[in-house]
């Protein structure tokens, strides 16, 4: 009920488009929270939840016979479907944000609730394998679209898609900013070279590769392509990787699809492929373009979803996964044989299917190419033609070989209702090109006329020479079949699959050890995070003007006493961290907290050097307390075990020297650049130093404890007294013992 009524708030949007939501988030980082169900947004809700909606109605009757054939319980249920749930919501976000870092809230929120959709079957540990495979490559490229969104605020001072259409300058930032964000993009519409976690991702129950792989997840890399397209555009480099990389998808995919012999492996490289297409167009961009673009979204969402359906239609009815193992099921499953040729044949581009269509314009913007594109669009679609007629006369042509059950209907009424649906587009194509235009219209940020029709034309006649190279290919399986297969193998052992294991593997390894010496002792822990920081700290200084950076006032006679207190305070914090017995360590560390509070008070803070008094008093006698109730025989002296080697205890402590001294050299130097170059933007800061007289004091720090922050106050009074009871009772057991 509740996808039919997401579904129903998406078709209501696009025909009742409202004015959408803008109001501030974060005011001093200038986030805004900013919705607008612009044309490609209402694109891809519509694609989410519509066919979101079918996958649900078969989802009902499969997920439960899949939970029985892994013996697993009914109340796993809910699982799924709050995690299928939380994706459509997520990818309806993410459609509809405007802004930046809202894009990349709901982008991630769709990589985790792909995650525990892939590895819903969490005992099978290829699924959590190619989950975790999936959040990798997805999670870890979502880093370069944050990357490009700071970028361009640096630059323009705004997250704002609208503002930033129109303010950025072609140039080698806006170059790089876009880059970054159009390379995570790829990555998730899974492209050449990081398309192979998508097969791998096809352990997950049929209907999560359904929607994720056809409706949803790959198509919100194809969702940001189009959203961020006015900052690609600028670039011809952009344009030409796109182009490039939608080649090499097309290929790659087609090729592997037609070595395929699981069903959903053949589908998941057909889904490269098509997105490919999708790449392929936005790099040819203009009008014709991102028209074929957006209308090739519908189509292939609305027929790949039905094909996975019907994949797992047929292999709850034959228990097989091959096609190898299938065939002659027509006439046991006519109603499905036809939905499915129908689906198929819109992959395919036939006639009186809305695949005719996305074709025809796919022709027309590569007409206005070069021979090379034109000749990549006949191959495409051929290659497309091959596969789809493999997959479909695979499964229901030829001979029956082996008993087939009886299916539920809600196995068989999604892929009727989609078919349907592409047939529609096919007869009466109006609505899908008015969506289609409204989306390229939001892209290109101007209108866009879409008009297409049965016709002879130079794109007629490319789709028939596709349909010819499609039915050689069919006709000399036996000739090219096993060159396919060892493309397919040289590709596993060769290929980005492998180098991701090897890459993953090493840093494993490299995990492993750093584990091994971080874990020795509490100064190895340390060691194994300071280090590194130092080494971001002084990289950071190095790409800075030293000079620009730190600034300082004159030493004044009124500042002698500071001075000479923070001078203590440094002998005391270095007298505590000597070796020698602990009462010593622990009077010269409450000096520390003395020295400060004397501090406090000379910088007009009475409030804050009491509260450091009492705390500084409650703590020291805690731990005096503390280190009188320790057995007497125990050497306080001894601060380093006795069973180390001497020459080890030297190396640690020359190390701990040397990393206390880094530690505190890079704290002085981060604290003196922060304080010499506080932050420009305004905050409610500000409100606070203008009202600090009015509340009776002199010093902001000291009005916030005592004014802004006495509930606060009141809970650490509270902890403290929680902490007496305790150790007030454990004292008690002690003594009744």
């Amino acid at each position: 009920m509740m996808t039919l009524l997401a579904f129903s708030a998406a078709l209501w949007s696009w025909h009742r488009p409202g004015e959408g939501i803008n109001r501030e988030w974060a005011p001093t980082w200038g986030l805004r929270l900013h919705f607008q169900a612009d044309g490609l947004a209402s694109l891809y809700a519509l694609l989410a939840t519509g066919v979101g909606l079918a996958v649900v109605v078969y989802a009902a009757n499969y997920i439960p016979v899949h939970l029985r054939h892994q013996h697993r319980g009914d109340h796993e249920i809910v699982r799924f479907y709050a995690f299928l749930l939380l994706f459509m919501g997520a990818m309806v976000g993410l459609v509809l944000s405007q802004d930046l870092l809202l894009i990349f809230l709901f982008w991630d929120l769709t990589a985790i609730a792909s995650y525990f959709l892939i590895g819903y079957d969490q005992e099978n540990r290829n699924s959590r394998i190619s989950a975790m495979m999936a959040l990798l490559v997805t999670g870890i490229s979502a880093i370069g679209f944050l990357i490009g969104a700071l970028l361009l605020e640096s630059a323009y001072g705004t997250f704002q898609l609208t503002e930033l259409a129109v303010m950025a300058e072609p140039g080698h930032r806006l170059t790089i900013a876009a880059g970054v964000m159009m390379f995570a993009a790829l990555a998730k519409s899974a492209q050449f070279p990081l398309h192979f976690w998508l097969p791998r991702a096809m352990a997950a129950p049929t209907p999560v590769s359904a929607y994720l792989h056809s409706a949803a997840m790959v198509a919100a890399g194809v969702f940001l392509i189009g959203r961020i397209h006015p900052l690609i555009e600028p670039s011809e480099t952009l344009l030409h990787l796109l182009t490039l990389i939608g080649i090499a998808s097309i290929l790659t995919g087609g090729v592997l699809a037609l070595s395929r012999d699981n069903l959903k492996q053949l589908l998941a490289y057909s889904t490269i492929s098509q997105y490919g297409y999708v790449v392929l167009m936005f790099g040819i961009g203009g009008e014709y373009g991102v028209v074929a673009a957006s209308f090739y979204v519908i189509a292939h969402g609305l027929a790949k979803s039905a094909l996975f359906l019907t994949a797992g239609a047929v292999s709850e009815a034959t228990d097989a996964r091959e096609l190898s193992a299938m065939g002659g099921l027509w006439r046991q499953m006519p109603v499905l044989a036809v939905a499915a040729a129908v689906s198929a044949g819109g992959l395919a581009a036939l006639p009186l299917t809305m695949g005719w269509f996305k074709d025809e314009l796919f022709f027309k913007a590569a007409y206005q190419e070069n021979r090379l594109i034109q000749a990549a669009a006949i191959v495409a679609a051929g290659l497309t033609f091959a596969y789809m007629g493999r997959f479909w006369i695979g499964i229901f042509m030829g001979k029956p070989r082996g008993p087939v059950k009886s299916v539920s209907p809600l196995l068989v009424a999604p892929v009727v209702a989609l078919g349907a649906t592409t047939i529609l587009g096919g007869i009466w194509p109006d609505p899908f090109t008015r969506l289609a235009g409204s989306a390229a219209s939001a892209t290109l940020l101007a209108p866009v006329g879409i008009h297409v029709e049965y016709a002879m034309s130079a794109e007629t006649i490319m789709a028939f020479i596709a349909f010819g190279f499609g039915t050689l290919i069919i006709a000399t399986t036996r000739l090219w079949s096993p060159a396919a297969t060892r493309v397919a193998a040289l590709g596993a052992r060769i290929g980005p699959e492998r180098a991701y294991s090897l890459t993953l593997y090493g840093l494993n390894q490299f995990s492993d050890k750093i584990h091994q010496i971080e874990v020795r002792d509490l100064r190895s822990r340390v060691a194994s995070v300071l280090f590194p920081a130092a080494l971001l700290v002084g990289a950071t200084l190095l790409s800075f003007d030293v000079a620009e950076i730190y600034d300082h006032g004159r030493f004044q006679l009124r500042d002698i006493p500071t001075a000479v207190l923070l001078l203590l305070v440094a002998i005391a914090a270095i007298a505590a961290a000597v070796p020698r017995d602990h009462y010593s360590m622990a009077l010269a560390l409450s000096g520390v907290g003395f020295a400060l509070a004397v501090v406090y008070s000379l910088f007009h803070a009475p409030n804050v050097a009491l509260v450091a008094v009492l705390i500084e008093t409650l703590f020291s006698l805690l731990l005096f307390g503390f280190l009188a109730l320790l057995p007497g025989d125990i050497d306080h002296a001894q601060v380093v075990p006795s069973d180390d080697p001497a020459s080890e205890s030297n190396i640690h402590q020359a190390r701990d020297i040397v990393l206390a001294g880094i530690a505190g050299l890079f704290a002085f130097v981060v604290a003196w650049g922060v304080l010499s170059r506080p932050a420009a933007l305004e905050s409610v800061i500000e409100q606070h130093i203008v009202l600090t007289p009015s509340a009776h004091g002199q010093n902001i720090v000291s009005v916030i404890l005592a004014d802004f922050r006495g509930l606060d106050t009141m809970g650490e009074i509270t902890v403290i007294g929680i902490a007496f009871l305790g150790i007030a009772t454990h004292l008690r057991r002690r003594l009744a013992r």
